[in-house]
C-alpha cells in the first residue's frame, strides 16, 4: 500500500493577523478536490500585531488539518522565514506562498498537477504577468535583472518570484546552502534542476499594508549583487587602475605644458574638482569593499539564521528555544 502524496505549504507571516485565517480557509477551498495531504507551515516572523495569537487559534479551530506554527523570537526577515519553513517541510512537494493572498492558492494546484504530469521538471516558478508597482519601481527592477545577468554566472529570470513549488530533492539541495545573508531568488537558480516558469496574476492585498519599501528593495538588491558576483570588486580594481593611469598621464601633460609652453598649472578650481572627484570614487570603492567584508564578518560569526521561540503543531505538541546555525 503506497502512502498518500503530501504537499508542504510554507507561509511566511509578518503582521498578518487579519489574513492568516482567510488564507487557510481559501487554501482549504482551493484544495478541496486535491487527492493529497496538505501540511501548512506558518512562520511568524516577529510580527508586532496579534499574528501569533491568530495562528494559535487556527491550530485549535482546525484540529483536522496538519498545521505547524514556527514563532520567531524577533523579526529575522522573509528569507529566514522561508528557510525555516523549508527545514520543517516534510512533503513530497514544497510550495512557498505569501499570507496576504496576493498569490492565489489555486496556482498551487496547477503547479502540483504540472509536476505530477512532467517528471522531467523539478520546480515550477511563477512570475508576474503584469506588475502592479509604479513605473519607477518597474524600471529599477528591470535595471537590476539586466545588471545581475551581466555580472553573475547565475541566471536571473526577470520577475520570477518566491512563489513556487519544488520537489523534495530541490528543497534538500537548498538546505545545504547555509549562508547567513540569503538571496533566495539566486539560491533557487544556483542549485540547478529543471525549472518551468509560468505566469500568474497578482491580486490585491487582502488586508493590511505591505512591509516592503523602496529602501528595503535597494538593500535586497545589494544582497543579490554581493551574494552572487565578485564583479563589483573587479570593477573597483579596474576603475582604480583607470584613474591612476589617467592621473599619471595628466601629470605628464602638465609638466610638458609648463616646460615647453610656459603655461602655469591650472588653479584652485581644477585642483579642488580633481580631489573631490577622486575622493568620491575612493569612498564608493571602499563602500563596495565594505559590503563584502561585512558579509564575510557576519558569516564567520556563525550566528543562527533565525531563533525559534515557539514551535506549535496541530497535534498539541509544543517546543521552545530552537536555533538553526548557518
Amino acid at each position: 500500500m503506497t502512502s498518500r502524496m503530501k504537499i508542504s505549504l510554507v507561509i511566511p507571516c509578518y503582521n498578518e493577523e487579519k489574513n492568516v485565517r482567510i488564507m487557510l480557509e481559501t487554501c482549504r477551498q482551493r484544495f478541496e478536490n486535491l487527492d493529497t495531504d496538505i501540511e501548512y507551515l506558518f512562520i511568524n516572523d516577529g510580527s508586532k500585531d496579534r499574528t501569533f495569537e491568530e495562528l494559535k487559534k487556527l491550530i485549535a479551530d482546525y484540529a483536522s488539518e496538519q498545521i505547524k506554527v514556527i514563532n520567531f523570537s524577533r523579526n529575522f526577515g522573509k528569507e529566514a522565514a522561508m528557510y525555516a519553513g523549508l527545514q520543517q517541510a516534510s512533503g513530497d512537494y514544497t510550495a512557498i506562498i505569501d499570507a496576504d493572498l496576493q498569490q492565489d492558492p489555486k496556482y498551487i494546484v496547477e503547479m502540483f498537477t504540472f509536476l505530477e504530469n512532467n517528471p522531467d521538471y523539478d520546480t515550477v516558478a511563477c512570475y508576474q504577468s503584469k506588475r502592479r508597482e509604479s513605473a519607477l519601481i518597474i524600471f529599477f527592477k528591470k535595471i537590476f535583472y539586466w545588471v545581475m545577468n551581466a555580472i553573475s554566472e547565475t541566471e536571473f529570470v526577470e520577475n520570477a518570484s518566491d512563489f513556487r513549488m519544488m520537489r523534495k530533492e530541490v528543497v534538500a539541495a537548498i538546505l545545504t546552502l547555509k549562508e547567513y545573508h540569503r538571496f533566495s531568488k539566486g539560491l533557487f537558480t544556483w542549485v540547478g534542476f529543471n525549472t518551468y516558469y509560468r505566469p500568474y496574476e497578482v491580486k490585491e492585498r487582502q488586508e493590511g499594508a505591505t512591509s516592503w519599501s523602496f529602501g528595503k528593495l535597494v538593500s535586497y538588491a545589494i544582497q543579490g549583487f554581493v551574494g552572487f558576483s565578485t564583479a563589483p570588486l573587479k570593477i573597483a580594481s579596474l576603475l582604480g587602475s583607470f584613474i591612476s593611469i589617467a592621473s599619471f598621464l595628466y601629470l605628464i601633460y602638465l609638466v610638458f605644458d609648463r616646460i615647453f609652453f610656459g603655461n602655469d598649472v591650472p588653479g584652485f578650481t581644477t585642483l579642488a574638482s580633481l580631489i573631490l572627484f577622486s575622493s568620491g570614487i575612493q569612498m564608493v570603492l571602499i563602500g563596495i569593499l565594505g559590503e563584502y567584508i561585512g558579509h564575510t564578518f557576519l558569516q564567520v560569526k556563525q550566528r543562527p539564521i533565525y531563533v525559534v521561540k515557539d514551535l506549535l503543531e496541530s497535534n498539541g505538541s509544543s517546543t521552545r528555544a530552537h536555533n538553526d546555525k548557518p
